[in-house]
C-alpha cells in the first residue's frame, strides 16, 4: 500500500476506536445474548480460520460455504467454482471486546481485496474477497469503509470486495475445521499459512489472546 498505509491504518483505527468507546474490561466475558458473528471469504478458508483464531474477543471461528445456488455442497463442488459457493470463515465474537470495526481491519490487512476471484495461487470464484453481512449496521459500516478506501487510493488498485447479505451458510467438512492447529506441518500451512500469521501477529501484537 506504500505511502498510503499509514492512512488506512489511521482510518481503520478512528472506527474501531469509536465502536468500542463503551468497552470495559470488568466485561470482557464469554456471554451469549451479546455474541455477534460475522462471516468473511478471503482466499482459502484454512487461513482467514488460522488468523480469526488468535483475535482477542473472539470464541469461535467455523469454515464454512455461503453464497452459492447448490444445497449442502461437497468441498470438491464448491472447489469445482461450480457452485457459486465462497470459502468463508464465520466468526464469532463479544462485541465488549472486539469491535466488527477492529474485525474488518484484520480481515483487510490480512488479504488483497484488490484481486477479483484469486488470492495468491488460489485461483476460482469460491477464493473470492466478500463480506457477508449479518445485519444492516455491518453492511453500512464494510461499504463506507471501502468507499474510504478507494477514495482515498489506500490501495494500488480499486477494491473489489463483495458485500452481500448473508444467505444460506452451510458448516464445512470435519476435517476442515481448526486445519492449522491440527495440521501445522503440513506443505500449504508450513509455507502459506504461516507466513501469513507472522506478519498478522506483528501488525496485531495488541489484539492477540493472551
Amino acid at each position: 500500500m506504500g505511502k498510503n498505509s499509514l492512512l488506512f491504518l489511521v482510518l481503520i483505527s478512528l472506527f474501531a476506536c469509536e465502536a468500542s468507546s463503551q468497552i470495559k474490561g470488568d466485561e470482557k466475558k464469554f456471554d451469549k445474548k451479546i455474541m455477534e458473528k460475522a462471516t468473511f471469504g478471503a482466499g482459502c478458508f484454512w487461513c482467514v480460520e488460522a488468523v480469526f483464531q488468535e483475535v482477542n474477543g473472539v470464541y469461535k471461528v467455523e469454515s464454512g460455504y455461503t453464497g452459492g445456488e447448490v444445497n449442502n455442497p461437497t468441498y470438491e463442488q464448491v472447489c469445482s467454482g461450480l457452485t457459486g459457493h465462497a470459502e468463508v470463515a464465520q466468526i464469532t465474537y463479544n462485541p465488549k471486546e472486539v469491535s466488527f470495526e477492529k474485525l474488518l481491519s484484520i480481515f483487510f490487512k490480512t488479504h488483497d481485496p484488490t484481486t477479483l476471484n484469486k488470492q495468491g495461487a488460489d485461483v476460482g470464484t469460491q477464493y473470492r474477497s466478500a463480506i457477508f453481512y449479518h445485519n444492516e449496521s455491518h453492511q453500512e459500516i464494510s461499504e463506507k469503509v471501502i468507499r474510504i478506501l478507494n477514495e482515498e487510493k489506500a490501495y494500488p488498485s480499486p477494491i473489489v470486495t463483495e458485500v452481500s447479505k448473508l444467505g444460506k451458510y452451510y458448516v464445512a467438512e470435519n476435517y476442515h475445521q481448526n486445519y492449522y492447529k491440527n495440521n501445522p506441518n503440513q506443505g500449504y500451512c508450513s509455507y502459506v499459512i504461516q507466513p501469513k500469521l507472522e506478519k498478522f501477529r506483528k501488525a496485531f501484537k495488541e489484539d492477540l489472546k493472551q
